[in-house]
């Protein structure tokens, strides 16, 4: 028996060192760590549970059956952050470059499949150089199995992918489908055709950085949710970023204990909106100033800056914020902001997170750039994704909601549960001085008779009172108790019953 035991140990050792010493150390030497690093770093102490340690590939092509490592490429399990259960797959890149084979593929199918039984979320530890050239067909057929499997996990349970090391060709689409992609600055890096690919067919020269690298992705693209300096930091915030999360679609997040009281009120609020109704303000400071603790995981932060996305806790509960930001295109919806918080939106809707929206819109962005990029279906998209979203939905309107983005933002029309305004502000078709130009277009040349009837729009509409009057606001609030009242309209909304029409599934516009 001690032989056995001996050989178990041998093969275990043999697979814990991947691709061999020489190539970890290439791995460190370039500011990265090893697969099973990642995954110690990731889950509590001593939880992980892996499985199929010693599969290997079938290949015999190209003389592959000479070359084989225990794990192909890929280490998968299960284990636990702060003590509840997540299935995790880490790519070695030291094993064929990560390069993904049938066996590699299945071994991450077995465990998404396993994480869909117990209704646990998946996190994919990327860093492979794609499909394994030397398996053909058989590896492409991994890839397309395990996107099917992303595709009937989503909605189910969360899916989580970070990218650190290369992310290329077909690689790129597992994550595109997934809830949320971080990268790792200066390691990392996603496109569909490479540098030398580009430059064969458009003629263009570009660096793998510029292409598909962490500040591409997290500022021009918006593939990429956020990016971390390095591996530590990155598995530290994943940690994190994993308590505001439910387990699956039928569980709620996890609440955790707050030193920050529920009946907390903040008198600086009174004052953050500025008296000029064209200066801007930073939303960032309301939001910090309403969660517990002023602790906001932003996600997206450096893409479509008009519009803040992230997750924050209140009186211990998760909720996702949704706020246009007057200090970017004056709080402006366009293209970008849509997609952003429409996908965010959705992806609270779908795990019973509440959505919290605070509102400051002038519109939405005017332009032919907007025009011919789609504008109306992207708009519509954010208008669709919260008049779907069935979850508690709570509203404040800080200072300006005209227009049509008055009605996109969490309206009362679009089954809002609670609506609120602070006494700052404008509920209008539009802002006072386009408004009264359309209206009055023949007093166009006299400065007297416009301010005169701007004025008096002003007095009409530049509060929120006439909405409120209609019952389209269920009550106007002083901005120092807009903590507490959200938090009770949290508590009030917990038992919250609501669903849409049976249907397959809806048509977003998109």
């Amino acid at each position: 028996m001690k032989e056995v035991l001996e050989e178990l140990e041998r093969r275990r050792a043999k697979a814990r060192l991947g691709g061999g010493e020489k190539r970890i150390e290439a791995q460190h030497a370039r500011g990265k760590l090893t697969a099973r690093e990642r995954i110690d770093l990731l889950l509590d102490d001593d939880s992980f549970e892996e499985y199929d340690t010693f599969v290997e590939h079938r290949c015999t092509d190209f003389d592959m059956g000479k070359t084989k490592f225990p794990g192909d490429g890929v280490v998968v399990g299960s284990g636990t952050i702060n003590g509840r259960l997540v299935y995790v797959f880490s790519q070695d890149f030291t094993v064929f470059g990560g390069s993904l084979s049938e066996t590699h593929a299945n071994k991450i199918l077995k465990i998404m499949d396993m994480a869909m039984k117990t209704g646990a979320p998946v996190i994919g530890l990327n860093d492979s150089g794609g499909a394994r050239i030397q398996e053909g067909v058989a590896a492409l057929g991994g890839y397309a199995d395990v996107f099917q499997q992303n595709v009937l996990a989503s909605g189910v349970i969360p899916q989580i992918s970070m990218i650190m090391g290369p992310c290329a060709g077909g690689a790129v689409y597992s994550p595109a489908m997934t809830d949320f992609i971080f990268m790792v600055e200066d390691t990392s890096y996603m496109f569909v055709t490479g540098p030398d690919v580009v430059k064969t067919v458009t003629n263009e020269v570009v660096t793998q950085e510029e292409l598909g690298g962490a500040i591409t992705h997290t500022t021009k693209s918006g593939v990429a949710d956020k990016s971390f300096e390095n591996d530590v930091v990155a598995l530290a915030e994943l940690r994190r970023f994993f308590d505001f999360l439910p387990l699956n679609n039928r569980e709620q997040a996890p609440k955790r204990p707050s030193f920050d009281s529920a009946e907390r009120v903040e008198m600086s609020l009174d004052t953050v909106v500025p008296s000029n109704p064209n200066k801007p303000y930073d939303m960032h400071e309301v939001i910090e100033k309403l969660v517990d603790e002023g602790d906001f995981f932003e996600l997206k932060p450096n893409h479509a800056q008009n519009i803040i996305t992230g997750l924050a806790r209140m009186d211990g509960a998760p909720v996702g914020i949704i706020a246009n930001q007057p200090m970017v295109l004056a709080g402006c919806l366009d293209i970008n902001s849509s997609k952003k918080a429409a996908r965010f939106v959705r992806f609270c809707d779908c795990f019973n997170i509440p959505i919290i929206t605070l509102v400051d819109v002038p519109g939405f962005l005017p332009g032919t750039a907007q025009e011919y990029g789609g504008i109306i279906k992207h708009g519509a998209k954010l208008l669709f994704a919260y008049g779907e979203a069935t979850v508690p939905k709570i509203t404040v309107i800080t200072r300006k909601a005209y227009g049509g983005a008055y009605d996109v933002m969490a309206s009362k029309h679009l089954r809002g549960d609670l609506n609120y305004a602070w006494p700052s502000a404008e509920i209008a078709v539009m802002g006072a001085k386009g408004a009264v130009e359309i209206l009055y277009r023949k007093d166009r040349d006299d400065p007297d008779k416009l301010a005169e009837h701007t004025k008096r729009y002003e007095d009409l509409f530049a509060n929120p009172f006439v909405a409120a009057q209609r019952g389209f606001l269920d009550e106007v609030i002083l901005p120092h108790n807009t903590r507490k009242r959200i938090i009770r309209g949290l508590k009030m909304l917990e038992n919250k019953t609501l669903s849409n029409p049976w249907k397959k599934h809806d048509n977003i516009p998109l």
